[in-house]
């Protein structure tokens, strides 16, 4: 199932994608029971917005082997963790703000988990029963504050701009995150091509992980990591992030102001 949410009557409203590019309404809420009702628009008709309101976003550094392999340093003996602001997510297409005062700028594709209900101090074995589905994710990161920011044991701005935490296009539920393919185009050449299956962390861990320390709430995302290909993208870029199952987040890159 795609769970889809988009602008109806002036306000967000959630409906179920068919494979025809239809929109059923949803009744209820997702993260609660709900029935599927009629056919309500077109995709082609409505405006796609985020598929989620995140209280908490929650980002994962170094899961990918070969990424860690690929920039030359060590395997983290937990996960490495950091947070993006809720006023950092858009979604598909709308625009990336290169910062006026930009210098490295990258993309990260990344699966992103959509928590289902409140979960709290969950077990590995049971973490994905609290999962609602997955999405696409945009990890976009300035590299040079980043990387300062890293040398004094923080990780913030440099991840934290507006506009840099595209989500989307839908919530697919019923996946198996433990090999999915995901990929990045830049202007329609592929840059990332990998599986989840390099994870180092699977999801199940990260979930069960963070809600040792933390109330993950109805709606909370965790991107769970990028694969190697990370590359710096600019102004006038288009930037597609697809993952098997879920579909493709396009997002066009422009200068701030």
């Amino acid at each position: 199932m795609k769970i889809i949410r988009y602008e109806a009557n002036g306000g967000a409203a959630y409906g179920i994608l068919e494979d025809d590019d239809s929109i059923k309404q949803l009744v209820g809420s997702p993260f609660e029971d709900f029935s599927v009702g009629d056919k309500v628009a077109e995709l082609a008709d409505v405006n796609v917005l985020p598929p989620v309101e995140p209280k908490k976003i929650i980002g994962v550094g170094l899961n990918y082997t070969k990424h860690i392999e690929e920039i030359g340093m060590q395997k983290p003996q937990f996960p490495m963790l950091f947070m993006k602001p809720h006023s950092g997510v858009i979604g598909q297409g709308d625009n990336i703000i290169y910062p006026t005062h930009g210098q490295r700028i990258e993309y990260e594709c990344e699966l992103t988990v959509v928590i289902g209900k409140k979960t709290r101090r969950v077990s590995e074995a049971d973490a994905l029963d609290y999962v609602l589905g997955y999405t696409c994710g945009n990890d976009v990161s300035e590299r040079t504050i980043q990387f300062a920011e890293m040398k004094m044991g923080a990780m913030l701005i440099g991840k934290g701009f507006d506009t840099f935490c595209p989500l989307g296009p839908v919530i697919a539920t019923g996946l198996d995150p433990s090999d999915l393919r995901l990929q990045t185009r830049l202007n329609g050449e592929t840059k990332q091509d990998d599986s989840t299956s390099d994870l180092l962390f699977s999801v199940p861990k990260l979930v069960s992980y963070i809600s040792e320390a933390m109330t993950l709430e109805p709606g909370d995302c965790i991107l769970t990591g990028t694969p190697s290909g990370v590359a710096p993208i600019k102004p006038g870029d288009v930037i597609e992030i697809e993952i098997e199952g879920v579909g493709v987040l396009r997002n066009p890159v422009v200068a701030e102001g």
